[in-house]
């Protein structure tokens, strides 16, 4: 499941999309757009800016833009970042040892087809597809 740390990093990479005026966007505005906490929202960008997603200056004239372009972000790389693996079983994962049943695991080959198609679903949508 997409938890709203996910959900609203993809709202806030949107608005700065649809509102981008090649300034920085203040976070209180996009939080009043999109009718969220701009203290949950400093959360979320700041990580978004530590990964270089988002750059942010602060000050007058401060708040967030986008890096690149948004046809140049995936829907799959922000929910990743926010959220960690896609991979619904543990065993897909790469921070996890290999599992000894592997080679003989009757359902590996379901889960390995259920994440492929998530996988490919999130990281075929780029932002531009969503504006």
């Amino acid at each position: 499941m997409i938890s709203t740390r996910g959900r609203y990093a993809l709202r806030v990479m949107l608005d700065l999309a649809e509102n981008e005026n090649g300034k920085y966007i203040p976070l209180k505005d996009i939080a009043a757009r999109q009718e969220l906490s701009k203290k949950y929202l400093e959360i979320i960008v700041k990580d978004l800016v530590k990964e270089g997603l988002l750059t942010g200056a602060s000050g007058k004239g401060g708040g967030y833009k986008l890096c690149r372009r948004p046809e140049e972000y995936t829907v799959g790389e922000i929910i990743e970042l926010m959220e960690g693996t896609l991979a619904s079983v543990a065993c897909l994962t790469d921070k996890e040892p290999a599992c000894p049943r592997k080679g003989i695991c009757k359902t590996l080959p379901l889960w390995t087809e259920y994440h492929q198609l998530v996988h490919d679903f999130f990281y075929g949508k780029k932002l531009s597809d969503l504006l």
